[in-house]
């Protein structure tokens, strides 16, 4: 009896020793919190890093490994465009426009930078289907390249049914088929042809994206702008009247949207320049036009300069602080000028 009395006093002595208060519980719960919030903090900071550039020359001959065929016109192209969308899908923390849980959730700046990266593969993938393997307009369609640009064009933010990085990959395999049979010597339905009437047309649509892109990093400090929507031909109308002169500026809250996606944009359009280069040498050629777009690749460059500082600045444009907006759009307008001068010389006889 004795024995049992202190084996119990000794019992509730060491439980009062290990178990915790109320407010011991309190700290541990604060504790646990803290810890976790670091953590997703800093798996945000991790996954907020912007891919590093590649070679389009080193990665087409990869792509092109596990077949065995040579590079042929066209390869580069493909096999950048993969490359490219597999970036946007295999970077650090994945795809994460279509995120429902943190640290995806609250990251808007690389979802952004995936818009902009998107956008350059629908025009892409677009101009594939509809120029670059068509001899002609009554051609028909590569059945590989129906499947991809659709599939592209799936909502960036869709999650389930269909979730978006599901449909985007049932695209990059499509495009695989398609590098596989334009590079097969034996398969001479597929083809890429690498004409400027071709690459005039894409290049029409990549002009309408800077341009746009442009504009709403210029509106960063607000501006007064005259309206020139019918500018240049008398009988030109438009659906609903708009004043003659109205102020835009790009709300505080959208400035590193706007900014971010134009980075993912002229990264994911760098490269794709470059695969132009390699693919069109005979055409840029033939037009005296390979400086114009090595010009237009190194503005592509310079737009992917590392930041230094954490937040995008938005200074007045003259003031003491930085204007990254600015900045970018220079970079930008620079490129597009340059682009609309090569696709005018290429739609030359």
């Amino acid at each position: 009896m004795i024995i049992d009395q202190v084996s119990a006093s000794g019992w509730q002595r060491f439980k009062e020793k290990v178990s915790p208060s109320k407010g011991g519980y309190k700290k541990l719960i604060l504790l646990v919190f803290v810890l976790v919030t670091v953590w997703v903090l800093f798996i945000g900071v991790y996954w907020s890093a912007e891919p590093e550039p590649f070679s389009v020359s080193d990665n087409v001959s990869k792509k092109l490994e596990v077949s065995g065929n040579a590079i042929v016109t066209g390869s580069t192209v493909t096999a950048t465009l993969i490359m490219v969308s597999e970036t946007m899908l295999d970077k650090s923390g994945g795809y994460l426009s279509n995120d429902v849980m943190p640290p995806g959730l609250y990251l808007d700046n690389i979802p952004n930078w995936e818009l902009g990266v998107l956008k350059q593969v629908r025009d892409l993938s677009r101009a594939l289907r509809e120029g670059f393997s068509r001899s002609q307009s009554q051609s028909t369609e590569d059945p590989d390249l129906q499947i991809a640009y659709p599939k592209f064009n799936v909502d960036s933010k869709s999650w389930l049914l269909p979730a978006a990085e599901s449909e985007y990959r049932v695209a990059i395999s499509s495009l695989y088929s398609y590098l596989s049979r334009i590079s097969d010597p034996s398969n001479a339905d597929a083809q890429f042809y690498a004409r400027a009437d071709n690459l005039a047309g894409w290049l029409l649509y990549v002009e309408l994206r800077l341009g746009s892109l442009s504009q709403n990093l210029s509106a960063s400090v607000g501006q007064q702008r005259i309206n020139t929507n019918t500018s240049g031909e008398t009988g030109a109308m438009q659906s609903t009247p708009t004043p003659s002169e109205q102020e835009v500026k790009t709300p505080w809250l959208k400035i590193d949207d706007v900014f971010y996606e134009s980075r993912g944009a002229t990264w994911a359009l760098m490269h794709f320049l470059k695969a132009v280069e390699l693919d069109f040498q005979d055409v840029l050629a033939d037009k005296n036009a390979t400086a114009s777009l090595r010009q237009i690749i190194r503005e592509m460059e310079e737009s992917q300069r590392p930041l230094f500082f954490p937040i995008i600045l938005n200074g007045s444009g003259f003031g003491v602080f930085a204007n990254h907006s600015l900045t970018m759009a220079n970079y930008i307008s620079r490129a597009n000028a340059a682009i609309i001068d090569l696709r005018r010389l290429l739609e030359r006889g």
